[in-house]
């Protein structure tokens, strides 16, 4: 029993500090993180989830409207082009690109609102949506900094 209780201390305690562990790794200009994401299908098409790495490649050579579509307002992400509530996204179409083959990167706290809001876009017959996975939460578990207003 007493080493039962051991092995299970010495996991829990192994376990804690994998968990309590901060990733760092940050692309830089120098080393760019190839771009693939991953694709989510969706009723109507598809949109693609990146990594906080990915979307940091993106951001160095930026070529797409970067929304940040949280709320409440919770801070922003360097270069953030827009904030449009992701429940209204539908009700603002016309603050976004009217091509709709144009690249939209959407990113909210965690990544939930995000995903509504990329589903939606795709169900309206946007073609590059991108959606940051983990959100604002994996931006700043990677060490990297939100802005406030």
């Amino acid at each position: 029993m007493i080493r039962r209780i051991g092995i299970i201390f010495i996991f829990l305690s192994i376990l804690l500090a994998a968990c309590s562990g901060k990733t760092t790794q940050q692309a830089s200009p120098a080393s760019p993180v190839a771009v693939t994401g991953e694709r989510v299908i969706v009723a109507g098409g598809s949109y693609t989830d990146v990594s906080v790495n990915e979307l940091q490649s993106m951001l160095a050579k930026k070529d797409f409207v970067f929304v940040n579509v949280h709320i409440p307002y919770e801070g922003d992400i360097a270069n953030t082009d827009l904030s449009i509530p992701y429940d209204e996204i539908d009700q603002h179409l016309e603050q976004l690109p009217a091509n709709k083959d144009a690249k939209i990167v959407l990113y909210c706290r965690s990544g939930r609102m995000s995903s509504i809001a990329a589903e939606t876009l795709v169900g309206l017959g946007y073609t590059n949506v991108w959606s940051l996975k983990g959100g604002m939460v994996a931006w700043e578990q990677a060490g990297l900094p939100v802005e406030e207003r």
